[in-house]
């Protein structure tokens, strides 16, 4: 009798903590699920498990979502030809996984009752959810802002002292910040600067071409950064490191996305001899300064440049590299600019989807195939010295928004005002693949594969657990075996269109 009360006690609460996909296909390949007041998927916490056994959960495209398996190793010799293998060696450690708290992100996640708010909340940051721990916060506004502006759009005047917030923190960024780091105690922010005021950039306009800075306002351009860290610190939000500024190659083109423009050799000076100093001399001087925050093809060579100034070198902690031009530059880069600094840690700061003006369906409900170039990416990013890996807009409307130049996007949650309801995608399940499994500190270990076809990474959990993500993107079932450090096996099959996460202690 005792034994039958634990099972029901068991099965009952295995149901509360983990509520399944309410899925809902809209013709894009896969499904997405549906969150509203009364429903919302779920997963449960991570727990250790004894040793004679490993989890795994699948989502794929014919519609798993974080389907979880308890089962016991193998015993013996396996006879699977498709071979999987944990070596010893020890690579970069992880620094987290998140996504950014844009103004659009705000606007939509307010546009929703409070209920449905907190599950939205709850999916991304809880250890009910997805547990994201490492998020961007724009300084100022962005491309994903209903209007442009900064902090100091009033005459000129280099002594800032008509800096101030707007609007847009006080309603949609530092509420929804403090909410997200209550439900994540690990939560971690680093921010990143969009465009200056426009009387500090040579060409009188918000965004490119030719948006340099005015050499004149390169101190006041680092005083501004430090007054943004003064200005959330008084609303006790802190932040774990800053860019140097976001795709500093945008400011030089003709597009609408506000920028400040550098090249490297000047950007090279402004770090060195203002914002550099400005910030170690400040009392926000532990703060991580992260170099680049633009795309791929500027590695390694670009922060060589910067590198040339030992000043530099010093200050800077890190560098950001975006996800935009991944398919035509190779990771190749990412190891060439870890050889040549490896006390650098390197940072996937932002990606979406939908991106390219000659897409018109900037939102794709339920795409796997968008699910998938993240997951590639993703396991590519980690196994090239890449530490950590954040999203832009965590959420967007169904247009693909708001957004004041109409640069539409997609993103992991969609919402739907109107019905009160919103649209977990796939690939909202493939970054929680990693951002739930692998948190920060855990150190990504060595792996052998045989089966080209499959995408693998792995990873040592700070409580000394392993986590393996393994991508089939084929339309076949692999029969696949599995070989721990320690010698035990695994005996598996991956579903087909696939992305399955491992983890045994």
């Amino acid at each position: 009798m005792e034994c039958l009360k634990y099972f029901i006690l068991t099965a009952v609460l295995s149901q509360t903590l983990a509520q399944h996909c309410l899925s809902r296909d809209y013709g894009y390949g896969s499904v997405v699920c549906v969150c509203n007041a009364e429903h919302c998927d779920s997963i449960e916490p991570i727990t250790r498990i004894e040793k004679s056994s490993y989890v795994v959960y699948t989502s794929n495209k014919a519609g798993l979502r974080f389907d979880k398996k308890t089962i016991k190793f193998d015993d013996g010799q396996t006879q699977d030809q498709n071979k999987i293998t944990v070596g010893g060696t020890v690579y970069q450690e992880v620094l987290g996984f998140g996504g950014a708290f844009t103004d659009s992100a705000g606007i939509n996640i307010l546009s929703l009752n409070s209920t449905v708010q907190e599950k939205l909340l709850d999916s991304y940051f809880s250890d009910r959810g997805i547990e994201y721990n490492l998020c961007r916060v724009p300084v100022g506004g962005t491309d994903f802002s209903t209007r442009r502006y900064s902090y100091h759009d009033d005459a000129e005047d280099a002594s800032l002292g008509s800096f101030n917030l707007q609007d847009e923190d006080y309603k949609y960024k530092i509420p929804i910040v403090k909410r997200a780091a209550a439900l994540n105690k690990d939560l971690e922010l680093f921010a990143s600067s969009w465009t200056a005021p426009k009387w500090m950039k040579v060409v009188d306009f918000p965004a490119g071409p030719f948006g340099y800075l005015k050499e004149i306002y390169y101190q006041t351009w680092a005083e501004y950064h430090v007054k943004f860290l003064d200005a959330y610190a008084k609303d006790n939000i802190t932040f774990w490191g800053m860019t140097t500024g976001n795709e500093p190659f945008s400011g030089l083109l003709p597009i609408l996305v506000p920028s400040v423009g550098w090249t490297a050799d000047r950007q090279r000076l402004w770090i060195a001899e203002h914002f550099g100093p400005a910030i170690r001399n400040s009392s926000h001087s532990k703060i991580k300064l992260i170099a680049l925050d633009d795309q791929r093809c500027f590695l390694p060579g670009y922060v060589k440049t910067l590198f040339e100034n030992e000043a530099v070198e010093k200050y800077i902690d890190g560098i950001a590299i975006h996800w935009y031009a991944d398919k035509i530059f190779n990771s190749d880069r990412l190891r060439q600019t870890h050889e040549a600094f490896p006390k650098k840690f390197l940072l996937g700061s932002e990606a979406s989807l939908g991106a390219l003006p000659v897409i018109i369906q900037h939102v794709k409900l339920g795409s796997w195939d968008r699910a998938e170039s993240y997951a590639f990416d993703i396991i590519d990013d980690v196994n090239h010295y890449v530490g950590g890996w954040v999203d832009w807009n965590m959420a967007l409307n169904l247009q693909g928004g708001p957004t004041y130049i109409a640069n539409y996007l997609d993103a992991p949650i969609i919402v739907n005002a109107t019905a009160g309801e919103f649209y977990k995608q796939p690939y909202f399940y493939v970054i929680g693949h990693f951002s739930k499994f692998v948190p920060r500190g855990s150190l990504r270990i060595e792996t052998t594969h045989t089966d080209k076809d499959l995408i693998v990474t792995a990873f040592r959990r700070p409580d000394n657990g392993t986590a393996i993500v393994i991508l089939n993107r084929t339309d076949k079932i692999k029969h696949v075996t599995l070989t721990t450090g320690d010698g035990r096996n695994i005996s598996t099959q991956l579903t087909k269109r696939s992305l399955s996460t491992f983890l045994y202690w």
